[in-house]
C-alpha cells in the first residue's frame, strides 16, 4: 500500500514526546504527528489531546525519504473566524445612476460573548508575537555588534 500526500488512514497511538505522538499505521509503518498538527488550537500539552493506544484518523501530509509526516487536524472542521469589523474611512458619495440596495432581511445576531479560554488564547497570540518582535529586534543589534567587533 503506497502511503501518498493527501492519504487519510486510521492508526494509533504508539508513543507521545513533548514534540508530537507516534502513530502505529498499517502494514507495520509509522508515521509523526507533529504538536502543530493536533489541533486548531494552541496545543501546549499533547497529552492533554492524545494518549497512549488511543485509534486515531490521521491525514498523510509528508512523504520525505521514508518518514510519514501526519495531521490530525487537517482533517477536523476549521473553526470559524470573526468578520473583521469596517475600520472607518472617507466614503464616496453615491453614483447618479446607482441602484438601491436591496433591505436585508433579517439583522445578524450579535457574535457570543468569548471563552475565558479564548480570551486567554488570544493575550497568549498577542505575548508571543510581541514577544518574537522584540527577541528579532534583539538579535538585529547582537549581530551587528558582534560584526563590527570582528573587524
Amino acid at each position: 500500500m503506497e502511503l501518498t500526500v493527501g492519504a487519510i488512514l486510521e492508526g494509533k497511538v504508539k508513543s507521545i514526546t513533548n514534540f508530537g505522538a507516534f502513530i502505529a499505521l498499517p502494514e507495520n509503518k509509522t508515521g509523526m504527528v507533529h504538536i502543530s498538527e493536533v489541533a486548531n488550537a494552541y496545543v501546549s500539552d499533547i497529552r492533554q489531546h492524545l494518549t497512549e493506544g488511543q485509534d486515531v484518523k490521521v491525514v498523510v501530509i509528508g512523504n520525505e525519504n521514508g518518514k510519514l509526516n501526519l495531521s490530525i487536524k487537517r482533517l477536523e472542521a476549521k473553526p470559524v473566524r470573526e468578520a473583521a469589523a469596517p475600520r472607518g474611512g472617507f466614503r464616496s458619495a453615491p453614483a447618479q445612476n446607482a441602484q438601491p440596495r436591496p433591505a436585508r432581511s433579517a439583522p445578524t445576531p450579535p457574535p457570543a460573548p468569548k471563552t475565558a479560554d479564548q480570551l486567554f488564547e488570544e493575550k497568549l497570540k498577542a505575548f508571543m508575537s510581541e514577544s518574537d518582535s522584540k527577541i528579532s529586534s534583539i538579535r538585529q543589534y547582537s549581530d551587528h555588534r558582534t560584526k563590527s567587533r570582528k573587524r
